[in-house]
């Protein structure tokens, strides 16, 4: 086993030395291509064959989720019918280690053709696909990480992270927030995180008067389901809330007191347009199950802790 570990650190720390000189030898070239895809009225598009092409469509979809319009094009398809893709608003990003990969011709032949900004991300400056490139973004010299340079390994992880580094100096430059990935990327766990209170707090109040009899106030916890009812004063504002410790701190004689003797004053809110995920983080550090929303100092929903668990927030 302890080879294994040998070997697995061996390749770790090779593709480590290669994105250490990918990140060296950035330049000029990298801030022109990225001034050019910020100027392109269509979309990205993205090609590569074989492993590059893996690497291609991860790019593609990071772009996509981060406010840079792409598609990845399979190179081979483009040659019977998808160049009608890509069009004269688009820019093309096309990856090759080698920069002679013989299914590209077609469509680095239309980008030439019809003006389409072509970027070229390849290991040898003066390959076919460099020398055509508008922008020619090349991988340092850097071993792979299979110790006989057959098994693209270290090539292909610096592609990776030359995509990611485009793709995030681009989300930055348009002030990119979580709330516009929250647009692109609804789904999932990541989605459920970036989701607001507003979208999963329920608008069906416990509520109370400050002056309301306990008796009100115990049946409207029952009712509503939530094992808490807020206190509102006479303006609607939130004042303070009811939960099940404090009609146990009140026990005797609860039936004679009214709301406002019972509640805990100045309970914990949250806004309906924070991120859920801070909705819950207060909730599992109170040790609470739910939240008032509250906008304007007035409630305006209720987040359970099983709306979060709906959402796939835990």
């Amino acid at each position: 086993m302890a080879d294994y570990i040998e070997t697995a650190r061996r390749v770790i720390d090779v593709e480590v030395a290669g994105l250490q000189a990918l990140s060296a030898g950035l330049g000029n070239e990298f801030s022109r291509a990225v001034e050019m895809i910020l100027a392109v009225k269509g979309r990205v598009i993205v090609s590569g064959m074989g492993k590059s092409g893996h690497v291609g469509r991860k790019i593609a979809a990071t772009f996509a989720s981060t406010g840079t319009p792409a598609q990845f094009v399979h190179p081979a398809e483009a040659s019977h019918g998808d160049l009608g893709m890509v069009t004269a608003a688009d820019l093309a990003l096309v990856l090759s280690n080698s920069g002679e990969t013989p299914e590209l011709a077609d469509l680095i032949a239309h980008t030439r053709r019809f003006s389409i900004p072509l970027i070229g991300v390849a290991a040898r400056p003066g390959s076919t696909l460099m020398r055509q490139a508008d922008v020619a973004l090349a991988l340092p010299a850097a071993a792979e990480a299979c110790g006989n340079g057959i098994v693209p390994t270290t090539s292909t992880t610096m592609t990776l992270a030359l995509g990611d580094a485009l793709a995030i100096a681009l989300m930055e430059h348009r002030r990119f927030t979580p709330e516009h990935f929250r647009t692109f990327h609804p789904g999932g766990k990541l989605g459920a995180l970036l989701a607001k209170v507003g979208d999963l707090m329920q608008a069906d109040l416990p509520l109370v008067d400050l002056h309301a009899p306990m008796s009100e106030a115990l049946l409207v916890i029952s009712q509503k389901g939530y094992g808490v009812t807020g206190v509102v004063d006479a303006q609607g504002a939130l004042a303070g809330i009811i939960t099940d410790g404090d009609l146990r701190r009140h026990m005797q004689g609860l039936l004679d007191l009214d709301a406002a003797a019972v509640m805990t004053p100045a309970p914990r809110t949250i806004g309906p347009e924070a991120l859920a995920g801070a909705a819950l983080a207060q909730m599992q550090e109170r040790k609470i199950t739910c939240l008032f929303a509250v906008q304007d100092g007035r409630p305006c929903g209720i987040l359970h802790i099983h709306d979060c668990l709906r959402a796939g927030l835990v």
